[in-house]
């Protein structure tokens, strides 16, 4: 507004859409490619909407409309009532601009303006792969959630290291701000071409707008899009070629990723052992049972993980009390602890054999290693004394109220007392984690490119990437890794 008053007034005629015409008539061809630069002025706005996960809509819509688009209106304005003044300092506009005793307190709110600005691209960065990590599309990696109110408040080291030495190598490389301007334009453009596209796919589908207003509403904002997108594209070689590449590397990690997470999921699907046959395999391999708890880890929640058959071939022994274990995160801050532990009984009774699924809410930590086999074993016999005024059918995993009259009361009692026991005394001697360490190759007769893919690509994200046992806190010298191979 200083600069506006002192400088040059005058512009504000700049707002009467007939000098825009009379500029583009003027300039032809050059009037065009300018417009690769004139996009520059809104980069930054859409980091905005990237945050949505991390605040509402309302408060988005609030600040933009009443703090972000009045200050960098008058930002540019009265960058532009200065020029008229001194055309000599176009390249360094803003900061020439700055009255004297000003400069300094500006200069400091620029530098911490770019700090704020950069976190705002890493919190969208973070939401958005906690999505698609959550979807089975890209790379293990420690989400760390940073509310108890809102689940999109995430952070991820692995991806800020990441993001930080990139951010450092482009700049390096760079130097300057020309070419890494060409690549942010065309990157917000290609942004907001994507979300044209997709809002319209949304209209039709979700929010069943009318066609004729979703046709309208696409033509207007595609044909701009479409007119700012071809001009910057005119430096892509000096630069614009950044963020094309970024994402191509990328998309190919996820694609990549997602492939193969998808495709092993299928194979433990069809590979799967039904409940109702852990007898016949038991007795198939004259499996013994040993002392202890043994607690075998899958992302199955129905049927037994080939893993399991892989255990028996190779050591024909189970623990005598043996859950197969899996580990699921809702989308709600906490799960109670009454509510953690989901037990269902696997085969006959004698077996004592269970599945348990263990819940967690996206802020829940999971225990440290005693902690969580207590827990979780004192959970069990609470399951088991629940479970002793109902008949389990071992076949179809149905229950039903005990009509036998020939078992009393007194009966179910010591039975469930002498369970509890008896799983106490296993506890004693010992809890041992297990695992499938799955190696995910390519079939014989698949393509090149699918070999590439699984074979090399797959093999070094997996090699390179947080380890299971980790992430669940699972002890060294408690843990055993049980080999298979998948052929996809």
């Amino acid at each position: 507004m200083y600069n506006l008053i002192v400088h040059e007034i005058g512009v504000l005629r700049a707002f009467n859409p007939m000098y825009i015409v009379d500029y583009f008539r003027r300039n032809g061809k050059d009037g065009w490619v300018s417009l690769g630069g004139v996009i520059l002025c809104v980069t930054g706005t859409e980091g905005m909407y990237a945050d949505l996960s991390h605040f509402n809509i309302k408060a988005i819509q609030i600040s933009f409309s009443t703090v972000l688009l009045p200050s960098v209106a008058l930002c540019y304005i009265g960058q532009t009532a200065y020029l008229r003044k001194f055309p000599e300092s176009v390249a360094d506009t803003f900061f020439r601009s700055i009255p004297e005793l000003m400069f300094w307190p500006t200069f400091i709110i620029a530098i911490l303006s770019a700090i704020i600005a950069s976190q705002a691209m890493l919190s969208g960065a973070f939401a958005i792969l906690s999505k698609a990590l959550s979807l089975g599309c890209f790379p293990s990696v420690q989400v760390i959630h940073t509310s108890k109110s809102y689940e999109g408040q995430v952070y991820i080291p692995e991806v800020n290291f990441l993001m930080g030495l990139a951010s450092i190598i482009v700049t390096i490389t760079f130097r300057t701000t020309t070419e890494i301007g060409n690549a942010y334009g065309i990157c917000v453009v290609t942004v907001f071409s994507i979300t044209t596209h997709l809002t319209t796919i949304v209209m039709l589908l979700v929010w069943r707008k009318n066609f004729i207003i979703v046709l309208l509403f696409y033509v207007v904002f595609s044909s701009i899009e479409l007119v700012y997108l071809s001009s910057i594209l005119t430096k892509f070689i000096q630069g614009g070629y950044l963020p094309f590449c970024f994402s191509l590397v990328l998309m190919a990690l996820m694609i990549t990723w997602h492939y193969v997470h998808v495709m092993k999921y299928w194979y433990e699907l069809d590979h799967v052992v039904p409940a109702n046959e852990v007898t016949t395999l038991l007795e198939k391999h004259e499996v013994r049972r040993i002392p202890g708890v043994g607690l075998l880890y899958s992302d199955l929640v129905q049927g037994i993980t080939p893993v399991f058959p892989r255990l028996v071939q190779r050591i024909p022994s189970v623990h005598a009390v043996f859950l197969f274990m899996s580990i699921k995160h809702l989308p709600i801050p906490h799960v109670a602890p009454v509510e953690r532990f989901l037990f269902r009984q696997v085969g006959p009774r004698e077996h004592r054999m269970f599945r348990c699924v263990a819940r967690y809410g996206y802020c829940d930590k999971l225990e440290e290693s005693g902690l969580f086999k207590g827990f979780l074993m004192e959970s069990l016999k609470t399951f088991i004394q629940d479970e002793a005024a109902f008949k389990t059918n071992s076949t179809a995993g149905d229950t039903k109220e005990l009509t036998d009259p020939k078992v009393s009361g007194h009966d179910l009692a010591r039975w469930v007392e002498k369970e509890k026991q008896m799983i106490d005394k296993e506890m004693e001697r010992g809890v041992v984690y297990l695992m499938g360490e799955a190696n995910v190759i390519a079939g014989p007769e698949s393509s090149a490119a699918k070999k590439i893919v699984v074979d090399y690509v797959y093999a070094f994200l997996r090699k390179n990437l947080t380890e299971g046992e980790k992430v669940l806190s699972i002890p060294k010298d408690q843990l055993l890794k049980v080999g298979i191979t998948y052929e996809i």
